[in-house]
Order: structure tokens, then sequence, then C-alpha cells
């Protein structure tokens, strides 16, 4: 009748048994890596779960890397209306004709505006971006106040209308009093740090007071 108990208790001997050579098998590695100056690494037993949650981020994060490196669609271009070119160097595209009253040299507008280096890079905009509210330039059309190149740009634009056009420095900023300037301190500094070159205004004429 002992032959049972035995055998009862043999499996957890063995196992323990097991244990013991295991722990005594990390130690003698332990010790070899000391000897030849590297330090050991003693991994520990991780659940098959744990496994399978692992590789599951992974997929997904691969997943999410794959679609951030893939290459960003392009901005659809506006249809262009026409394309003039002025004297002063000024290049217009009408974008929208614009249906409300007609802006002539002399008269007071309101508008709002995107302002560009020729590269495409931001300078100043009276629309945020993020919010998109707008805080727009109420300005008259004459040389002593505008640049002339906006004012070329705004002349002729109906209510509604939209524009875009590259200004060349000539008849650009070529005076710290022209507006329309921001107010702000980063945002007119780095308009004013671009003033010598060419410069890409998206206006939309929004009154003619």
């Amino acid at each position: 009748m002992e032959a049972p108990a035995f055998q009862v208790r043999l499996p957890p001997l063995l196992s323990a048994f097991s244990r013991i050579r295991k722990t005594e098998d990390l130690k003698v590695s332990a010790g070899r890596h000391l000897k030849d100056g590297y330090p050991s690494i003693v991994a520990k037993k991780v659940p098959r779960r744990a496994i399978f949650r692992l590789v599951g981020v992974n997929v997904v994060f691969g997943n999410v890397c794959a679609v951030l490196a893939a290459p960003m669609q392009e901005m659809r271009e506006p249809n262009v209306l026409r394309t003039v070119k002025l004297a002063s160097g000024v290049r217009i595209q009408d974008i929208v004709e614009g249906q409300g009253q007609e802006a002539h040299e002399g008269d007071t507008v309101e508008f709002n505006y995107v302002c560009r280096r020729s590269n495409g890079y931001f300078v100043h905009s009276t629309v945020d971006q993020f919010s998109g509210e707008s805080s727009p330039v109420i300005l008259p059309l004459d040389d002593d106040q505008i640049i002339k190149g906006l004012k070329e740009v705004l002349v002729g634009m109906k209510v509604g209308g939209k524009r875009r056009a590259l200004i060349p420095p000539s008849v650009g900023y070529t005076s710290d009093t022209l507006q329309p300037i921001p107010e702000e301190f980063g945002p007119r500094r780095s308009l004013l740090s671009h003033a010598k070159e060419p410069l890409v205004f998206e206006v939309q004429l929004l009154k003619v007071l």
C-alpha cells in the first residue's frame, strides 16, 4: 500500500529536482559569463498570452507605420479661370469670379489673404488654419497704405471673388509702413524677413466699403 503514496509524491520531487538543476545551470552559466568579462542576462519565462499580445501590438504598429510612410496624395489645385501678367510683373490667376460689387482704385475694401513664399512656405494668413476664424483686413486701395502689387490684384475683383497672385519685391514691401503687416511680432518678423523676394498672395474679397 506504500507504493501508490510514493508514486504520488514522485512528480513533485522530480519537478523540484528539475527546478534545482535549472537553477544550478543558470548559476554556472552566469559564472562562466562573469569569468569571460561579459554581463549575464537571465531570461524569465513569458506567458504565451503575453507573447500573442506583443505580436498583435507589433502588427498594429507596423500597419500604422506603413500608412504614415506611404506618400501623401497631392492637394488638388483649384481650377484657374484665367491668368494675367501685368506690366509691373504681377501674375494673377482668377480662381473664383465673384458676383458682388467690383472694387476700384481709391475704394476701401475688406479681404482675407494667405501669404506664402514663392517656394510654397507659409508666411502669414488672416484665417486661422485650426479654428477657421478670420481677422479680415480693411484697407484703402491706394499706393500710400497698401503694397502696390496687392492693390493691383484687388482692383477689378468682385465681392466673393478669389485670386492668387505672384508679387515681385519691386511692387511689394518697399517700405515698412505698407500694409498688410500682421500685428503679432513673430508673423511680422517672418513677413518682413522675406520682403525682398517674390511673395504669393491668395486673396478673397469680402466687401467694398
